[in-house]
């Protein structure tokens, strides 16, 4: 007699934690360039160079790339930048359960300030979180069927399982050349530039997956026009391509997210070598799982009518996908300018971000409140200051269908702003209207008690032969034909043949003779 096994895929989150750390340094303005009369705006990125795990704990290394926008008032060209990093090195604790683990970092930039010391030295600070998370991926050994007695009886039953399938990183990169419209003046210099992710769509394929979204592309610079020299250039770019992706098909479940890692923004001459020509090179990381819902056939009981057989249990505790879905909202508000800042005259350019404040779960839905922060690039009405900036904060709250969802549940949700554009009311008002998409995903924690081993005895044949030949058995509540086999030694088959009954399902109160079978006793 043997137990026939199989290695069952199987993942679950082993630990996470998360860390909230404070960047603040000092900078001096470079010789070259001059005073600093007004700081405008600032911008950040985040770059995580090195991640180790040991001893329970890890170590993040990085840096934040920040750029300057001030205003001077002693130049001819009055817009200026400074460019920065400060380098991070932190330790964060884990479980030590995880101290060997290959870990997933993520960050996100809470808050970005630059402010004047004097006309020389600004202050940079900023509150960074970085969130990791360590998942296990096993094989878990169960039984799924006996081999080697013909009496043995056993029971199995299907179980869903959520398998990865995948579970890499990959990068795409994306190049293309965009030229000015002939109303744009020559580029001078770049003082500062966006580009922005929008509207990715992902499509599994046999062994690959097809991706296509936008850019939103945006460059302010110095031009040559010096009755005009503050200049600036917003475009969309469409990309797509294919990626390879061994293992996958249209059938399985893609959990892909996208980040940028590096973009490159170079002006190059034209053909008439005129700064023209803006060469654009993207590379987005991609944290790429797909899933595969498998229902796998596993041993849930054993036993025999002429052995003694008693199954070996083990608790198996798995996760299971409960749900993913991408939900879109639409959201609008108003942003006014405070009465100290002078009034719109033109809006240059728009950038957001979304910060969860919340995700509560209750019942079968996740409540998930947040704002939108959202800094605009304007040209005032006010010639001593050309260029403004203005920030404005949109809370919005949703509720996120989540059948299935449960105490124990495990769940993420990824926001991102899909479109984003605002309106100029008046000069002193702005209309904001963005697309949001709450992506989520949710697991349920399973705990399945699997068969590892059969421990085999003969019966106790003294007591067997006490057990009366033949029985009348009236069925008692949650009582079914295996137990009833199972506690008389004898087989479903067999009380079903007796009885002359069509199926294996018996309800409280129906009447059975069980017949002993001879070969267990003997």
């Amino acid at each position: 007699m043997e137990l026939v096994k199989r290695n069952i895929h199987m993942n679950k989150l082993k630990c996470k934690s998360t860390l909230q750390l404070t960047l603040d340094d000092d900078f001096n303005v470079p010789d070259v360039k001059p005073d600093i009369e007004r700081i405008i705006t600032q911008q950040g990125d985040i770059k995580i160079h090195e991640i180790q795990a040991m001893n329970g704990k890890l170590t993040v290394k990085g840096e934040l790339d920040f750029n300057v926008l001030y205003f001077s008032s002693e130049d001819t060209r009055p817009i200026h930048n400074i460019p920065g990093q400060i380098q991070f090195d932190e330790v964060i604790n884990m479980d030590q359960a995880c101290s060997e683990d290959d870990p997933i970092v993520k960050w996100d930039l809470e808050d970005l300030t630059a402010e004047m010391i004097n006309s020389r030295k600004i202050s940079v600070k900023s509150i960074v979180s970085l969130y990791v998370t360590v998942e296990e991926i096993y094989d878990e050994e169960t039984g799924v069927m006996v081999e080697g007695a013909d009496d043995v009886q056993y029971l199995s039953k299907k179980i869903e399982i959520t398998d990865i399938a995948i579970d890499k990183k990959d990068t795409f990169r994306i190049k293309d050349e965009l030229i000015l419209p002939t109303n744009k003046s020559n580029v001078v210099s770049v003082l500062f530039s966006d580009v922005r992710l929008n509207n990715i769509e992902v499509r599994l394929l046999e062994d690959r997956f097809t991706i296509k979204g936008e850019l939103t592309v945006f460059l302010l610079y110095n031009g040559e026009n010096e009755e005009s020299p503050i200049e600036y250039y917003e475009t969309e770019v469409a990309f797509g391509g294919t990626v390879d992706c061994n293992g996958c098909n249209e059938n399985m479940i893609e959990d892909i997210t996208f980040k940028i890692l590096n973009k490159n923004i170079e002006v190059k001459p034209d053909a008439d070598g005129e700064e023209r020509v803006i060469d654009l090179e993207v590379i987005l990381e991609m944290a790429i799982k797909v899933y595969d819902i498998q229902e796998p056939e596993i041993l849930c009981d054993v036993y025999s009518p002429s052995k003694e057989i008693t199954p070996i249990f083990r608790d198996a505790t798995y996760e299971n996908l409960v749900i993913k879905n991408n939900s879109k909202y639409r959201i609008a508000d108003n942003i006014r300018v405070p009465g100290n800042q002078p009034k719109i005259l033109q809006i240059c350019h728009c950038d957001g971000s979304i910060k969860l404040d919340d995700v509560i779960p209750k019942d079968s839905e996740l409540m998930v409140e947040g704002v939108i922060d959202v800094n605009i690039l304007y040209i005032s009405e006010d010639d001593s200051m050309p260029l403004c900036s203005l920030k404005g904060s949109i809370p919005f709250s949703q509720v996120i269908e989540a059948k299935g969802l449960n105490s124990g549940s495990n769940y993420e949700v990824r926001p991102n702003i899909d479109q984003l554009s605002v309106m100029m009311l008046d000069g002193e008002e702005i209309e904001v209207k963005a697309l949001i998409s709450l992506n989520t995903i949710v697991f349920e924690k399973i705990t399945e008690p699997i068969i590892t081993d059969l421990e085999v005895a003969d019966l106790d044949l003294e007591k067997l032969q006490a057990m009366p030949g033949i029985i009348g058995y009236i069925v008692k509540k949650g009582d079914n034909l295996w137990n009833i086999a199972k506690k008389y030694h004898t087989t479903v088959d067999t009380i079903m043949e007796i009885n002359d009954l069509e199926n294996d399902i018996v309800k409280e109160g129906d009447k059975l003779i069980i017949v002993k079978r001879v070969d267990a006793v003997i």
